[in-house]
C-alpha cells in the first residue's frame, strides 16, 4: 500500500445513556468492521436490525443535531460518535443502537473517544481513502455559517464563534485536530439556553436534556457549575465539525476556517468538499459516452459528464457554464443568468442518465419526464459557474419513477426539484 491503512476496532464495546433530545434510552454497542464498511449504524431494536451508513447521502435533518436516516429507519445526533471515531481514523465501524438516537452521556465527545481506545483500534489489509483538495472550497448555511477549507497535510480547524451572551461572546481557536482532540476538544460539552427549553420541548426537542449532559444557560451565565475550559463552547462546536466532515466517507487533509459553524453549514461544506474532489478526478462518462444514453444533441444537451453513478440509487452530472452557451444571446444579454428552465431539463437529463440503468438495451430507449414538483431557484446561475447536479432515486415501480435532485455551484444550492419519469422504447 502506498497510503495509511484502514483501521477498524479489535473488540467491541459498549456504552448506555438516553438520547438528548427523544429522551429515550438506548444502548450503543461499537463492533469491528469489514474493509470497505465505513460506518454503519444498526437499529436492533427493529424488525430485521436495518443498517444506516453514516454519509452524506443518508442525512435527513441538522436541526440541533445530525440526524441520518436510510428509508423509515432513523438514527439521531450521530456526530459525537462520528468526530471519535474520526479522531481514531477508524475508517470502518458496526454502531448497534437498540433506540433510535445515540446516547448523550455527558454532553462531550470524550466517553466515546476513551471507549474506542479501548477496543483496541487496529489497521486493516486495506488502503484507506483519504481526501485531499485541490485548492480552496467554500460553503455557509442558511443560518450565517461560512466556511472555507484549503490544503492542508492534516485536519486543521480555525474556527470563531459569536453569541450575545455574557458567558460566551466572541471566540477564536484553532487546532491540529488529531494532536489536540484527545485533550482539547473530547472533553467539551455541548451546551443550551434554559430560556430555549420550553420551545423546544413543544417541538419534541431537548426532551433528555438536563445539567448532567449539557452546559445549560440563563440569562446571566452558567446554571450548572465550572466550565471544562473558559471557550468550551467553541472547543465543542470544533468537535462538532469534525464529526460532520466524517461523514464524507474517509479521511480529510484540509485547514478548515468556520466563522459561526453549524451542523447545517458543517454538512454543507463537507458536500461542497465532495462535490470538489469529484471534479477533481476522472469522469465516469465523458461527454462522448453521454450521448450514447441521451437522444438530446447541440444546443439541448446539457451534460458534460458524469463524475458519480451508483447504479440504480444516485447520480452526479456536471454542467460547465459559458458566456458562449446559446441562450445567453437573448435571455438578459446584457445582465446572463441561465434560465431556471434550463437548469431544472439539465437537471433531468442527469436522471434521465440515472434511470437508463434500470433497462435492458438502454439505447432503445428514452425517458420521458411526467411530472415535476417542489422545484424552488435558490441563486441565480451565471458564465463561468459550474454546475453539479446531485439525483437520487426515492422510488421505482415498474417502469415509473420518483427522483430527488438538486444543482450546486461551489457547494452551494443553486436548484432543487422532483421528478416522476417514465421509461419509454424509443
Amino acid at each position: 500500500m502506498s497510503g495509511p491503512a484502514q483501521r477498524s476496532i479489535s473488540s467491541d464495546a459498549t456504552l448506555e445513556g438516553i438520547g438528548v433530545h427523544s429522551g429515550e434510552s438506548a444502548k450503543l454497542t461499537f463492533r469491528p468492521g469489514e474493509v470497505d464498511t465505513g460506518v454503519v449504524f444498526v437499529r436492533t431494536d427493529l424488525d430485521d436490525s436495518p443498517c444506516v451508513p453514516a454519509d452524506l447521502a443518508h442525512v435527513i435533518g441538522t436541526e440541533l443535531g445530525t440526524n441520518i436516516a436510510d428509508g423509515e429507519t432513523h438514527v439521531l445526533t450521530v456526530e459525537h460518535v462520528m468526530a471519535a471515531a474520526a479522531a481514531h481514523r477508524i475508517d470502518n465501524l458496526i454502531v448497534e443502537l437498540d433506540g433510535p438516537e445515540v446516547p448523550i452521556l455527558d454532553g462531550s465527545f470524550v466517553d466515546y473517544f476513551e471507549v474506542l481506545a479501548g477496543a483496541g483500534p487496529v489497521d486493516q489489509d486495506a488502503e484507506a481513502t483519504v481526501f485531499r483538495l485541490k485548492g480552496p472550497v467554500q460553503a455557509s448555511g442558511s443560518s450565517g455559517s461560512s466556511y472555507v477549507a484549503t490544503p492542508h497535510g492534516d485536519l486543521r480547524v480555525s474556527a470563531t464563534i459569536d453569541f450575545e451572551h455574557p458567558a460566551i461572546g466572541r471566540s477564536y481557536g484553532s487546532y491540529e485536530m488529531h494532536d489536540s482532540f484527545a485533550k482539547e476538544i473530547a472533553p467539551a460539552r455541548t451546551f443550551g439556553f434554559q430560556a430555549d427549553a420550553d420551545a423546544l420541548h413543544a417541538r419534541g426537542l431537548a426532551r433528555g436534556a438536563s445539567l448532567d449532559n449539557a452546559v445549560v444557560l440563563d440569562a446571566d451565565g452558567v446554571l450548572n457549575g465550572e466550565l471544562r475550559f473558559k471557550d468550551e463552547f467553541l472547543r465543542h462546536k470544533v468537535g462538532d465539525i469534525m464529526g460532520d466532515l466524517a461523514l464524507l466517507g474517509g479521511r480529510l487533509e484540509a485547514h478548515i476556517v468556520a466563522d459561526r459553524p453549524s451542523h447545517e453549514g458543517n454538512v454543507e461544506l463537507a458536500r461542497a468538499i465532495r462535490s470538489h474532489i469529484r471534479r477533481s478526478g476522472p469522469p465516469v462518462a465523458d461527454t462522448i459516452r453521454v450521448m450514447e444514453f441521451l437522444p438530446h444533441r447541440f444546443p439541448m444537451l446539457l451534460v458534460d459528464r458524469v463524475i458519480e453513478f451508483d447504479p440504480g440509487i444516485s447520480i452526479v452530472g456536471i454542467k460547465n457554464v459559458t458566456i458562449n452557451e446559446p441562450f445567453f444571446q437573448g435571455h438578459f444579454p446584457s445582465h446572463p443568468i441561465m434560465p431556471g428552465v434550463l437548469i431544472v431539463e439539465a437537471m433531468a437529463q442527469c436522471g434521465g442518465l440515472l434511470l437508463m440503468d434500470y433497462v435492458e438495451n438502454p439505447k432503445d430507449k428514452v425517458v420521458y419526464f411526467m411530472t415535476m414538483d417542489k422545484v424552488k431557484f435558490r441563486k441565480p446561475v451565471t458564465p463561468g459557474d459550474t454546475l453539479v447536479f446531485e439525483l437520487r432515486v426515492v422510488s421505482l415501480k415498474r417502469q415509473v419513477c420518483k427522483l430527488a435532485g438538486r444543482g450546486l455551484v461551489d457547494g452551494e444550492v443553486v436548484a432543487e426539484a422532483e421528478f416522476m419519469a417514465r421509461i419509454m422504447d424509443r
